[in-house]
């Protein structure tokens, strides 16, 4: 029975889909496809569902077209593939007029699952990637409402793709359609399609891409492509959705998981170690202030108690794993800024005296 499992962990055989270095294979144990064995919310299952999401025979609905109801599907198993691709196949479609419709779907890479809130049916200030088929332009009504007009080079046509990456301090701004936190974007028309509509996001050599195929000519339009993400392995997959005082349905057909096997280079392999918390290079994310640390006015956390061994073992070990994410302390004494450098060295030589 093991290795029967394994054989279907392993999915199909090796394809070709680079040039000649990448392979993929299918993750079954990541993905999902009709007839949804598997769907429950049993402890055997592999995807586990939540709110108001069903499965229907053709389709898994995430919420129907309906007020305030709010639904997601999220794989129990987590995920600690270095490079992947996942293929989803959805369809958002309602009664609603040109603006009447809402509020879109977000697919999910977190360190958290089964989390109902705020954005799209999930937490906020989650840990890990989302990207979010929003449907509905909050901030251009609301500029509208006050009879404010956007600047040309700014506007966005909705429905609208973006992606954020997270490390748990920061809040999606509903009023501005998540535009403080977005690392891209793209146009998505994707209601009331009478042909199938796809996403693909692609995570390779910590280079993050989001494709789309919306146009029913079977051919991927790029997006989203950002390089130097860092995302930690051993995260959870997931999709959900939202509605408020306008609805739509939000189905999902597919979600295909490959792992993608490619070549490193020895310098590579160095470069592309582990990481501990989610970061994008060259994007300065809010500190974390561990448990009694004080916030100043300039989001520098302060470390005012008392240092244990055992809380300096972990703090050490949040520097070292979270790569680019910065960490500031101000001595009590004069209230100069001391680098992570001396403060960990002085700690050291602390704690061997007392």
């Amino acid at each position: 029975m093991f290795l029967l499992f394994l054989l279907l962990g392993s999915g199909q055989g090796p394809r070709k889909v680079g040039a000649g270095q990448t392979f993929e294979y299918l993750k079954r144990e990541h993905s999902l496809s009709k007839p949804y064995q598997g769907v429950g919310t049993g402890s055997s299952s592999l995807w586990n569902l939540m709110g108001n999401a069903m499965v229907m025979t053709q389709y898994i609905r995430l919420t129907p077209d309906m007020q305030s109801k709010q639904g997601a599907l999220w794989n129990r198993m987590p995920c600690f593939l270095r490079d992947w691709e996942l293929q989803v196949h959805f369809k958002i479609h309602g009664q609603g007029k040109k603006n009447l419709h809402g509020d879109g779907l977000a697919i999910w890479y977190t360190k958290d699952r089964m989390q109902p809130g705020p954005v799209f049916g999930n937490m906020d200030k989650f840990v890990g990637l989302g990207v979010f088929v929003d449907t509905y332009p909050n901030e251009e009504k609301q500029q509208e409402a006050q009879k404010r007009r956007y600047s040309p080079g700014v506007q966005r046509v909705f429905p609208y793709i973006s992606a954020m990456v997270n490390n748990g301090s920061l809040s999606y701004d509903h009023e501005r359609d998540g535009r403080p936190t977005e690392l891209g974007g793209c146009t998505a028309i994707v209601r009331n399609l009478h042909y199938d509509t796809f996403l693909v996001i692609r995570y390779v050599k910590r280079h993050l891409t989001i494709m789309m195929d919306i146009d029913g000519k079977h051919e991927w339009r790029d997006c989203i492509e950002v390089p130097g993400v860092r995302l930690p392995r051993g995260y959870y997959f997931g999709t959900s959705s939202i509605t408020g005082d306008l609805s739509d349905n939000h189905d999902i057909i597919s979600l295909k998981l490959f792992e993608l096997t490619v070549e490193r280079t020895p310098e590579e392999e160095k470069l592309h170690r582990d990481v501990f918390l989610p970061s994008v290079d060259n994007m300065k994310l809010p500190e974390i202030c561990l448990r009694g640390a004080q916030r100043d006015g300039d989001s520098t956390c302060h470390y005012d108690a008392k240092i244990t061994e055992k809380s300096f073992t972990a703090l050490a070990a949040l520097m070292w794993d979270a790569g680019p994410l910065s960490f500031s302390f101000k001595s009590a004494k004069n209230g100069k800024l001391i680098t992570p450098h001396t403060f960990l060295t002085s700690i050291h030589w602390f704690l061997l005296f007392v």
